[in-house]
């Protein structure tokens, strides 16, 4: 995920896309064609129809495989998986789905931009073909509660819903309209759980991290001149695994003070609902005692060959910037940490079969 996107949103206005050409099928999210599509989100390629089902069963809307990725089509979401769906003219934004996996498309010149509780998701694209709006069948299978299983020689996608941890996860947001220095900060709070002090102790831990940010914000404000360019404050957060009694998430917060570019610092939380303790790599990949070696080994080399290093790597020196995906774990290091700020946060995936003896599961202390 790189850090562009706020420099990128900052450029939009005029020249926006007409909505009702991204949509196709019918009713009221129809419209004349006004404007072209932006040339980033037109461009076309060799593509093939793809049959896309939900638990087995086909449904009549057809997905797209092309450049190596299947894409189902914006409609697909409201009419097979029961998304609610509708349409911002104002902010020329899609907003996708209800509570943590709310998913907004804001359509501008210069392409779509994808966020998720006002985190962006910047390492996938949307395509408009045929009158239709897009989305990788990945961002379904990521970020809405999807798994996704894609059968190459059938041409064939299905989609079943995942099993995910009883809890509700609500959205908060600190806001401060301060004049030519807004500030937004959405962070999610869970409830449901069975434990009263687990519950509290995660809350306590993304809030607190959230609030030490906001202060800092608070007090660079404070000593902004009234002759300076405005200031922006904004952050957000995206649940990645919420499964098997664990939950994970990142957040972004994000400042711009003036500059070629703001910055952008993450954290990221991966809790025990049981007990509500932040878990480490240590505690899920504890079983192989050399989990910590082979990591190392595998980031030395990818860091080197990664563009943009810098060098100084010598090995993790936190265990607590990663994040679980389906099957994996992902770790990332922070802007110039390692890297030129161009390369973003430099991400690394390893899979649970790859650190742990075979058979092992990562959450078997944590029953």
């Amino acid at each position: 995920m790189n850090t562009n996107s706020k420099k990128y949103i900052r450029r939009w206005g005029a020249g926006m896309l007409a909505a009702g050409i991204l949509l196709g099928g019918t009713g009221i999210l129809n419209a004349d064609i006004t404007e072209a599509a932006p040339a980033t989100v037109q461009a076309k390629s060799k593509s093939s129809s793809v049959v896309l089902k939900v638990n087995g069963k086909s449904t009549a809307l057809t997905g797209l495989l092309q450049e190596g990725k299947v894409w189902v089509p914006v409609t697909f979401l409201r009419d097979a998986l029961g998304m609610p769906l509708s349409y911002d003219k104002a902010g020329k934004t899609y907003t996708i789905g209800t509570g943590a996996a709310q998913t907004k498309l804001v359509l501008s010149e210069y392409g779509i931009a994808i966020k998720v509780n006002n985190y962006y998701i910047n390492e996938y694209d949307v395509k408009q073909q045929n009158n239709r709006l897009y989305v990788p069948s990945q961002l379904i299978n990521d970020y809405l509660g999807y798994k996704v299983d894609w059968n190459a020689a059938a041409g064939q996608l299905n989609l079943t819903k995942r099993t995910q941890n009883a809890i509700t996860i609500k959205t908060v947001s600190y806001v401060k309209d301060h004049k030519d220095a807004p500030v937004r900060l959405d962070y999610p709070q869970v409830s449901g759980l069975a434990s009263a002090e687990a519950e509290k102790a995660i809350n306590d831990t993304i809030k607190q991290t959230v609030l030490k940010f906001a202060a800092e914000s608070e007090d660079v404000i404070s000593k902004r001149q009234k002759d300076e360019q405005p200031y922006e404050f904004e952050g957000g957060y995206v649940v990645t695994y919420n499964q098997d009694g664990v939950l994970s998430l990142v957040t972004n917060q994000y400042e711009y003070t003036g500059g070629a570019h703001g910055m952008t610092y993450r954290n990221a939380f991966t809790f025990s609902l049981k007990d509500g303790k932040r878990l480490l790599l240590g505690d899920l990949f504890g079983a192989n005692p050399n989990y910590k070696k082979q990591l190392n080994s595998k980031l030395t080399t990818e860091l080197k060959a990664h563009g943009g290093y810098l060098g100084g790597f010598t090995g993790l020196n936190t265990e607590k910037y990663f994040y679980l995906k389906d099957g994996k774990a992902v770790l990332f290091f922070q802007l110039y940490e390692y890297t030129v700020y161009a390369a973003g946060f430099p991400e690394f995936d390893f899979s649970f079969k790859e650190l742990l003896p075979d058979g092992s599961s990562p959450f078997t202390a944590l029953k």
